[in-house]
């Protein structure tokens, strides 16, 4: 079981041409991009993957990132060199959610109902709402209690766009984060009946081509126009002072607009058209709530960092609360809220709690200066 009393998200800073970058990365966290790829190499070993099986399946998925960006295959082959491990291992990881279920269905193993899922509760404050005028964008991410020992926040300096940070799993390219441009991305888990009918590129390319734009226009179209295999909710704000989330089906977007200068989503189908449309297949049960609480929390007034903070901490109808403490699941695995991040793209700063539920210790990490540690939040 994970620490009561988590320890900070390494800090990784890389830069150079991506293969550089890639190698860098790898040899700073070998021993997290180790553990990253047990816990979804794991996961095709028990549904009884040989290795040929694996690499006829991640092999598909490397042809797949190749052609979105050759330059993306390159950082993965850095990063696999620099950790000291196989590039399928890597590729396993940044298309993770798209070769696990392409590999339950071959061994048609579905999930259990009360498996982890890559849940989350999302939010973005624009600035009229704002205490300090500046936009405010965050999130809770529900997932394996495990990954408190696998996430980083990776910072990388590009000589070919604008400067980026994220924070992700070892190993990843991309996960939620912000750019030098001041264009940030949260995302979380939908499902509709619509999943895994076609190929489409995975959803960490996605994330990761948002935040290497230089102009709002181009993030959008990265998640708007970029094909996928599976749903996926994706909230894109910019620091000039506006926000938008994306309900994404694999063939088809539901834009949803600020009210009220706010935007909360949690994980359920919330656009009209998309629900006349499309059967919401994931249904869970927390997420009807979970984005309600955020909102009331967050009042009619003004809303500081340390407000949306303290929303994220809800622990309502606990343990299915907005902020989750480590619980076991059905397959004996542990789901959690593994980390609160609130992100302030004009500051280029982002606060990182591990573990939230059992932790309120927060790390800010920067796009120009060394991390530092911020005073506990309050109780």
């Amino acid at each position: 079981m994970t620490a009561p009393n988590p320890q900070p998200f390494p800090f990784v800073a890389v830069s150079g041409a991506p293969y550089e970058r890639g190698v860098q990365y790898g040899r700073a966290v070998p021993e997290r991009v180790k553990r990253s790829i047990g816990l979804y190499g794991g996961t095709l070993d028990e549904l009884g993957f040989t290795a040929p099986e694996k690499a006829r399946l991640i092999g598909q998925f490397a042809k797949e990132i190749e052609t979105f960006g050759a330059h993306y295959l390159e950082e993965m082959r850095g990063i696999a060199d620099g950790a000291d491990v196989s590039l399928d291992d890597i590729v396993l990881i940044n298309a993770r959610t798209e070769i696990v279920a392409q590999a339950r269905r071959e061994k048609n193993r579905p999930e259990a109902e009360d498996d982890a899922v890559d849940g989350c509760t999302g939010a973005v404050i624009l600035p009229e709402r704002s205490s300090n005028g500046r936009l405010i964008h965050g999130q809770n991410w529900d997932w394996r209690a495990e990954c408190a020992d696998t996430a980083i926040v990776l910072r990388v300096t590009r000589d070919d766009g604008p400067d980026f940070m994220t924070f992700v799993e070892a190993g990843g390219l991309a996960r939620c984060g912000m750019n030098a441009a001041g264009i940030a991305i949260t995302a979380n888990y939908l499902e509709s009946e619509r999943d895994y009918r076609q190929s489409g590129i995975p959803l960490v390319l996605i994330r990761r081509k948002v935040l290497e734009q230089r102009h709002f226009a181009m993030a959008v179209r990265a998640v708007a126009a970029t094909p996928k295999a599976c749903s996926n909710n994706m909230m894109l704000s910019t620091a000039e002072g506006f926000a938008i989330d994306f309900e994404c089906a694999p063939d088809e977007v539901f834009p949803i607009y600020p009210q009220d200068g706010l935007i909360v989503h949690a994980n359920h189908w919330v656009n009209p058209v998309a629900l006349a449309k499309l059967k919401d297949v994931g249904l869970l049960g927390d997420s009807f709530y979970r984005d309600w609480r955020v909102q009331k929390l967050l009042g009619s007034g003004r809303i500081s960092p340390d407000d949306l903070k303290a929303a994220f901490f809800d622990d309502f109808a606990a343990p299915f609360a907005v902020c989750r403490p480590v619980l076991p699941n059905s397959a004996g695995d542990l789901s959690a809220t593994v980390a609160m991040i609130i992100m302030d793209p004009a500051a280029g700063t982002m606060d990182v709690a591990p573990l939230p539920a059992h932790c309120r210790d927060f790390t800010r990490y920067s796009l120009k200066d060394a991390p530092v540690t911020l005073a506990r939040a309050a109780e």
